[in-house]
């Protein structure tokens, strides 16, 4: 902790104020390059000011000798305070740089109905999350910043290789569709590199619908979807890093740059590399804590200006991965053997994705992306090789006629996919298995009308036909209905849908590639569907003194049909699939409450109680790995004389049932309540130059050492099976059990220091 009070000392003294003198004081008010028009500089205690001018600049005059507090404010930023000393006869230029307000309820969105919209108008309910929210505790990926998001958690799926999903409202990854600028190009046999490895200085906002979606965006929007929407590049920083790197030994870094090919083509490039090779073994199991990775990822988006603003864009994305975890003492010459455990993936990935708006006189656009994806692993001795590439395309027609806004759009998804498992092997004409890679092409068509009656009553309803060459026909209907007060600050929306999802076990569920179970299907998977019904109330106080008080509550409703459930505990050597005899439903409340006062203290609370259960041959019970209660916080407060910031993030998680091996098996049946909390402290310099550090997890909370059923035996060299491949109690093993790595509620890694630098430079305009 010593380093800690070292740190804080440290930004303290560098943090002193510069004191600015002038009898006439004038400047420019601009953010991330650009003018602020019409922001307020004004003298309290003088109770004189004025306004920034069209393009920024101010200049006010006859201000008393001596030391006085300026304000400058403006609507969508945060309120900058400096206290400057005045002398007689002296003028002064002064830049103000403002930065945007994180909190602001009215940002543009455009995941709920594919065309940019102010979230205040949306009939559906969206959360934005800005890169300056994901600022206040640094981590090398989206997918780790997702913690501090209400009702959305990073779940890792083994203790091993680190592997993971994301859950929203309780709903397995599966049932989320990761989304870049707006298309699916994220898989499920890689959906967590969807949200990894952007650069997050080059990422403007992350939005989050939490429902199905799939009357936009087809399959796999069933519980959700999270869509990472990328900068345009001349709203970019001309030069950007960020670096930071904790006292484990793992380094990230970030490094954006814009480039002006001519006067109507603009680039962003970015490069991610994330570097950690130090096995750590602070439980003593035998095993590393966290997984070895070395990743690197570079992101190239290009626009194009044309003929009466029409949209021309064009991204890409390569992303290589080497990732391993095990027992400590292995290395790569032991990949695939038998002697020491190990599990070992390298990743190959790419991505490409645009959008061109049609020379046409109607505003149609062609949407496309296509991706690969190559996995070469190894889990112990078990071989995963495995393929997938996508090609999805869609033309979006948009008309408005009077109060009525249409959307139509026909869309085609292609898929193919191969592996060295059961899943792609058939049988020919002389009984011996073949390659069967698997190959799905899936069309479909959608429309959508939202009609507004007034200012505050708004209707959107729409529907989606997809065909599928196995399942056959599968229709998506959703309707939204939005009220307002005529000030906007109360708005109450109801939403119903429908999603659908076909899945392949095999991209998705890492427990079955662990090497310590078989896989097993009874019966042949069918579609799983969801109904979802949500209700959402934002409310927003602004007082007299500039005090924000935010509310968002909703209260949702989602019941499967056709769930598909992996039978963990039937045999400890199986996972057994099949589709639910019954029904799986997830029902919850979630809160949201935004405060900021006047003297700078700003608090943001989540908090969500749900209830995820499976219901089979008229049974109820608890899903695994699911948490009933959630909450996570953001307080801050700004120290404006010296620009100083101070975060302290965190969440807390209810206890989930965790999935024993055997009746014997003397582990928890239940997690504790767990939380990890954060401490950041933030220096800001001129010319968008930043100083962090702090302590993560200072709680230094870690899940049981013992949550690796035998590590000391991972190819279960020692264990004994009768006939039907149940384990036998024997005097080494009393209790039953296997090697399993599937106990996982919580990240391993303890409290850690860590520290970084970040730079977005911006040509002034």
């Amino acid at each position: 902790m010593h380093r800690f009070i070292y740190l804080i000392y440290l930004f303290l003294i560098i943090g002193s104020s510069i004191s600015v003198h002038a009898q006439v004081l004038k400047g420019k008010v601009v953010s991330e390059g650009k003018s602020v028009a019409y922001a307020q500089i004004y003298f309290p205690d003088l109770k004189k000011g004025t306004l920034s001018d069209s393009i920024g600049q101010f200049e006010i005059k006859q201000i008393p000798v001596g030391s006085h507090k300026i304000e400058v404010t403006a609507l969508g930023y945060l309120k900058k305070t400096a206290n400057s000393s005045f002398l007689s006869q002296e003028t002064k230029t002064i830049i103000f740089e403002l930065f945007k307000n994180p909190s602001t309820f009215n940002e543009v969105v455009i995941s709920g109905t594919m065309k940019e919209v102010s979230k205040l108008e949306s009939a559906v309910p969206i959360d934005v999350y800005t890169h300056c929210f994901f600022e206040a505790n640094p981590t090398p990926s989206i997918f780790e910043s997702l913690q501090n998001v209400n009702g959305v958690r990073p779940q890792l799926n083994c203790n091993i290789c680190n592997t993971g999903d994301i859950h929203i409202n309780g709903l397995e990854g599966p049932y989320t569709m990761v989304l870049i600028d707006g298309m699916p190009i994220v898989s499920g046999l890689s959906t967590v590199y969807g949200l990894t490895g952007i650069p997050q200085s080059l990422i403007d906002r992350v939005e989050i619908v939490k429902g199905p979606a799939s009357t936009l965006y087809g399959s796999e929007a069933v519980g959700g979807l999270i869509n990472i929407i990328t900068k345009r590049p001349k709203d970019a920083p001309l030069y950007s890093v960020d670096v930071f790197s904790s006292d484990w030994g793992d380094v990230n870094t970030d490094l954006g740059i814009k480039i002006k090919a001519s006067s109507k083509a603009q680039s962003i490039l970015g490069v991610n590399y994330f570097h950690y090779q130090n096995p750590q073994d602070n439980n003593g199991d035998g095993f590393t804590d966290v997984t070895l990775q070395k990743r690197a990822s570079i992101f190239n988006k290009w626009t194009f200006d044309r003929k009466d603003n029409r949209l021309f864009s064009v991204a890409g994305r390569l992303v290589f991965e080497d990732r391993y975890g095990g027992q400590m003492n292995w290395n790569n010459s032991l990949r695939g053997s038998d002697s020491i455990y190990g599990e070992s993936i390298y990743t190959n990935r790419w991505e490409l994705f645009g959008v061109y708006q049609l020379p046409i006189k109607e505003k149609v656009m062609f949407q496309w992306s296509a991706n690969g994806h190559l996995q070469d692993s190894y889990y112990g001795t078990t071989s995963f090789q495995a393929e997938q590439y996508i090609a999805f395309g869609q033309l979006v027609w948009n008309k408005t006629i009077l109060k009525s806004d249409f959307t139509l759009g026909m869309t085609y998804r292609f898929t193919w996919y191969d592996d060295n498992t059961a899943a792609t092997v058939k049988l020919d004409s002389l009984n011996q298995t073949i390659n069967n890679p698997s190959v799905v092409p899936l069309p479909g068509i959608f429309l959508q009308n939202e009609h507004t009656f007034n200012d505050q009553n708004k209707l959107l309803v729409g529907i989606r036909y997809d065909y599928n060459f196995i399942h056959g026909s599968v229709w998506s209907p959703r309707i939204n209905y939005k009220i307002s007060s005529k000030n906007k600050k109360n708005i109450l929306r109801f939403s119903v849908g429908n999603g659908f999802r076909v899945a392949n076990v095999f991209t998705e569920d890492h427990a079955a590639l662990t090497g310590s179970r078989t896989v097993v299907f009874k019966g042949s998977l069918e579609p799983e569907k969801s109904w979802n019904a949500n209700i959402n109330a934002v409310k927003k106080i602004i007082t007299k003194n500039n005090t924000l008080y935010a509310f968002d509550a909703s209260v949702f409703y989602t019941h499967f049909s056709n769930r598909i459930v992996p039978d963990y505990l039937s045999n400890p050597n199986q996972i057994i699939y099949t589709n639910l005899n019954g029904f799986a439903v997830s029902k919850g409340l979630s809160l949201n409450m935004n405060l900021e006062w006047q003297n700078g203290i700003k608090l943001f609370l989540g908090a969500t109680w749900m209830d995820v259960s499976l219901t089979q041959n008229g049974i109820k019970q608890r899903q695994l790995l699911t948490e009933s209660v959630s909450g996570v916080w953001n307080l801050s407060y700004t120290f404006t004389k010296s620009n100083i910031t101070i975060h302290y993030t965190g969440n807390l998680y209810g206890p989930m049932l965790l999935p024993l091996l055997s009746d014997l098996d003397d582990r928890a049946a239940e997690s504790p309540y767990w939380s990890l909390q954060n401490i950041q402290i933030t220096k800001k310099f001129a010319k968008g130059i930043e100083v962090y550090g702090g302590v993560k997890n200072i709680l230094n909370f870690t899940p049981p050492a013992n949550s690796i059923a035998r590590a000391f035996d991972p190819f279960d060299n020692n264990v004994q099976f009768n006939d039907q491949g149940q384990v036998i109690p024997t005097v080494n093993n009393p209790k039953a059990l296997t090697f399993d790595p599937t106990y996982v509620f919580a990240p391993n890694q303890g409290v850690r220091m860590f520290i970084g630098f970040r730079w977005n430079f911006y040509k002034s305009s």
